[in-house]
C-alpha cells in the first residue's frame, strides 16, 4: 500500500494510531481533532498522514491560549 511505503520513507510522519500514543488519546477523539481541522493532515491512500510539524502547530495553539 503506498501509504504505508509513504510513513517508512518519511519519518516526520504519523499515522493515527501514532498520533494517538504521542498526544495519549483514543482513536475517536484523534479522528475529531483530524476531521475539525485543528490538527491539519493529508490523505493518502485513504489514509490520513500528519506531519508531526503539523502536531506540533496544533499543540503550541493549545499551550498559548491557555
Amino acid at each position: 500500500m503506498a501509504a504505508n511505503r509513504i510513513f517508512q520513507r518519511c519519518p516526520d510522519m504519523v499515522t493515527v494510531e501514532q498520533l494517538c500514543k504521542m498526544l495519549n488519546i483514543g482513536k475517536n477523539t484523534a479522528y475529531t481533532l483530524l476531521k475539525s481541522g485543528q490538527i491539519k493532515s493529508v490523505r493518502i491512500g485513504g489514509k490520513y498522514a500528519i506531519p508531526t510539524k503539523w502536531v506540533e502547530n496544533y499543540l503550541k495553539g493549545n499551550c498559548q491560549q491557555k
